[in-house]
This record gives C-alpha cells, structure tokens and sequence, in this order.
C-alpha cells in the first residue's frame, strides 16, 4: 500500500466565472482520488507579476494523495488544460492555476517543479488563505511557520493604532 502524504495545493483564476473554475478543478481532483481534507475561503487579490490583468480569486485546499510530486503534479496540469487552461505569458491572465505548494515537508528541486513553491514567501494570495487552514505549518526551507511569515509580510502589518489596547 502507497503511503499517503498530506500536500497544499494554491489554486487561483482571473478569467471568466471564477469561482466555478476554482470548483470545477476541485472536483476534478476528487473525481481522480484525491482526497480534500479542507479548502480555504476564496479571497479576491491583485494580479502579481503582469498586473494589468483582471483580479483573481484564489485559495488554498489540503489534500491527501499517494501520488508522488511528480505524479501529482502531471495530475495537476491535467485537470488545468481540462478546465480550459491554455498557455499564455508567465503570470499572465489564466482560467485556472494550480500549485503545489508543499508536499509534506519535502524539498525538491528539478527543472519542472520546485517544492515548497519557491515564492510562497512573496505571496500574500498563498499566505493569507494557507494561513487560514494551517497556521502553523512550518515552511521547510525557511523554518518559520505560515503565521509568521503572513505576519512578517509588509501588507499584513497593521499600524499600531490599530492594535487593540490591552491596558
């Protein structure tokens, strides 16, 4: 019997009905044996890299597979062409997108896939849904966990006027 590893995937679509596209890739996950053990709320954020291109919708859900990465990951393209991805600009406008970003607490790096995701850091639309479901998982490479780095990001920082006095 395959062990089963716990994997987070980033999922997001700036084009056409968004949130069915983001549904719709779920559910293909499913129907292929992926088990989802929980799914972020949607957030809506601005576009990264190329930036004049519609908002997106993205999330975060937590998955058990006994897919390997690379598996996996062929999996993941799969189920991106079938909900309508075509190939267009790095970054650019995109019906769906799906990314590993951890495969438990793996490291690895080859030409076609890098885990953990090597941006996750960079990324408030990973960080702030990843956040929601898992807290406190601790980033590999980085050895801080989702918490600390959505609260080291300069958006998330709140003035201190803000912060509920505790007097």
């Amino acid at each position: 019997m395959q062990a089963m590893a716990k994997v987070f995937i980033g999922i997001g679509s700036n084009l056409g009905d968004r949130e069915s596209h983001c549904g719709s890739a779920i559910n293909l996950l499913i129907e292929s044996g992926i088990s989802v053990l929980k799914r972020s709320a949607m957030i809506e954020t601005k576009p990264w890299g190329v930036t004049d291109q519609p908002v997106f919708l993205n999330m975060v859900i937590e998955i058990e597979t006994g897919l390997k990465p690379h598996e996996l990951l062929t999996l993941l393209k799969k189920t991106e062409h079938a909900v309508g991805r075509t190939e267009t600009v790095r970054w650019g406008p995109r019906v769906i997108d799906l990314d590993i970003l951890f495969y438990e607490d793996a490291v690895l790096k080859t030409p076609d896939l890098e885990i953990p995701h090597p941006r996750i850091s960079e990324r408030e639309f990973v960080l702030r849904p990843l956040a929601e479901i898992a807290p406190d998982i601790v980033h590999p490479v980085l050895k801080k966990s989702i918490r600390e780095l959505l609260r080291a990001f300069p958006q998330s920082k709140k003035p201190k006027s803000q912060a509920p006095n505790n007097k």
